[in-house]
């Protein structure tokens, strides 16, 4: 390469900025003048911009050089354009408003031209529907407060409402059997029963019952989940939820149940055996889910099953020729008689009550 292309302005004096050996020149623009590529310091002294320098610099790659991308002719290039050549502006074209999404509004927010805004439905959210509303005041379920409202047995504000759906307002006075309903927030006891009360509300021989041991739990007016002989111990759950109660003691909920039973002698594997395959009694045939010895006394055992029927478990071994001693119930529900002293009773947690209504 001769020393006139190294004295060039591209090169400004220094040699080894080529782009290689061998490659043809830049064409000169018209009139024979060499385009310029840098701004003229006032004496013929050509001066690289910055951004030329810069973008130069950023292409040499492991000794070499990598050829630049070719860039716009109005952006932001690595050469300076010449004075003949002049930046044309963009174009600027009218701001368009749109017809779609994101029109312009007016100051109430509405789209100009749009059609009024219709006004909001009242909020039925103090509404209450009247087999709710029973339901809640512990009385019953909704499907047995259905049944009520049916028959004419309930009215609000001294009238009778058979409607179905008939919602309650705030202020309403809703009645039953002579009584005004109010609703109350739901309460959970589970009671460790002792032996010798009887599960029920209320007992005309004044005898030991249930709620003697529960009555200074609240003030809402609660009543036992099931019942429990009165030579039986163990868990009886308490509550006002009347919707509740209803599906932990229907038989299609199928409640599981754990009973510790001690028995007048050794029960033998053939009689476990026939527990689990079935026993026959009077209202049908009935099996239980599991029983084990419970220790090393061959009299206790641990029965599990899911039925609901009344005195369930002393009749199983009474038709097998047992005579049951004790019985005591350790689990309902997935409830334990955990921390729960007997004739004891403690409040349920919200976990607890979650999972009572899963079932």
């Amino acid at each position: 390469m001769d020393n006139k292309e190294k004295n060039t302005p591209r090169n400004n004096g220094k040699a080894g900025n080529t782009r290689g050996e061998g490659r043809t020149q830049r064409p000169q623009a018209a009139g024979g003048k060499r385009r310029s590529y840098g701004k003229d310091d006032g004496e013929g002294n050509q001066q690289r911009s910055y951004q030329s320098r810069k973008s130069n610099n950023a292409s040499k790659l492991g000794g070499g050089y990598r050829r630049r991308n070719k860039s716009n002719k109005y952006g932001d290039n690595d050469y300076m354009l010449d004075d003949q050549e002049e930046r044309k502006p963009f174009k600027s074209y009218p701001k368009q408003q749109s017809k779609g999404r994101g029109a312009s509004r007016s100051q109430s927010g509405r789209s100009e031209g749009a059609a009024p805004r219709r006004p909001m439905r009242q909020s039925d959210d103090n509404l209450v529907r009247l087999n709710k509303y029973i339901a809640n005041a512990g009385i019953c379920s909704r499907r047995d407060a259905d049944k009520l409202i049916e028959a004419g047995a309930v009215s609000v504000n001294g009238e009778v409402v058979t409607t179905m759906g008939y919602k309650v307002k705030p202020g309403d006075v809703v009645s039953y059997g002579g009584e005004v309903l109010r609703s109350e927030t739901k309460r959970y006891f589970l009671l460790n029963k002792p032996k010798g009360f009887i599960t029920t509300v209320d007992d005309p021989h004044e005898r030991h019952t249930v709620m003697m041991l529960v009555e200074n739990c609240c003030k809402e007016r609660i009543y036992p989940v099931g019942r429990l002989d009165r030579n039986t111990t163990g868990l009886l759950l308490f509550t006002n939820d009347g919707e509740l109660a209803k599906k932990l003691t229907h038989p299609s909920s199928r409640v599981y149940k754990i009973y510790q039973v001690e028995l007048d002698k050794p029960v033998v594997h053939s009689d476990m055996r026939q527990m689990l395959e079935g026993v026959e009694l009077e209202d049908g045939r009935i099996a239980v889910d599991d029983v084990q010895y419970q220790g090393d006394d061959r009299r206790v055992v641990g029965v599990a099953l899911h039925s609901g029927k009344n005195r369930i478990v002393r009749r199983i071994f009474e038709s097998l020729g047992y005579e049951v001693l004790k019985l005591d119930r350790t689990v309902f529900a997935g409830l334990t008689k955990k921390d729960l002293p007997r004739g004891h009773v403690r409040e349920l947690t919200s976990q607890e009550v979650g999972y009572l209504k899963m079932i």
